[in-house]
């Protein structure tokens, strides 16, 4: 079977990549923007929250090793699927949460998990995850990827910004 994709935005990217890029079934994950109105959009352009774009990253995966619905899985563990303009101590528009989905079988994956995660109570606020058909998706510069394993002292800096704290509350039970 092909690889396919998944596009998942939930904060800063930087904090995106190592929950997926050390599972098996996984090619490649790319940090970059998507989800906009401007083409190749820099950075610091997404920053100034003028684009529309939201930080995200693009998996590369092997559904016969790793499923959709596993990534997804995985996804809601690493965000706050009840807040709408950031996630954690990253604010603003361009750290929404979004499942980006490019195919029926995604969306259907992507609702059900939603629905399921809404009815499971481990959340006392409604889950505000949209579900979006896929847009373009812009790789990051090259200095964004795979920033865990550049600069792990930063990186384990920006993942104890409050993530660290919120998995251990609604998931470590």
């Amino acid at each position: 079977m092909a690889e396919e994709t998944a596009i998942f935005a939930g904060g800063c990217f930087w904090c995106m990549v190592k929950p997926f890029d050390t599972v098996p079934g996984i090619d490649k994950v790319v940090s970059g923007y998507t989800g906009g109105h401007v083409p190749n959009p820099t950075y610091e352009q997404v920053v100034s929250h003028t684009t529309g774009h939201t930080e995200a990253v693009a998996i590369t995966f092997d559904p016969t090793v790793m499923p959709y619905d596993k990534l997804v899985d995985i996804y809601w563990q690493q965000t706050d699927p009840t807040d709408a303009m950031g996630q954690f101590q990253d604010r603003g528009d361009n750290y929404r949460p979004v499942i980006y989905v490019n195919s029926p079988e995604q969306r259907a994956i992507a609702e059900q998990s939603k629905a399921a995660l809404a009815a499971s109570g481990r959340f006392d606020d409604p889950i505000v995850t949209r579900i979006e058909d896929v847009q373009p998706f812009y790789p990051a510069e090259e200095y964004h990827q795979d920033f865990y394993k550049k600069d792990p002292l930063r990186f384990e800096m920006e993942e104890s910004g409050g993530r660290d704290a919120f998995v251990k509350k609604h998931w470590d039970k």
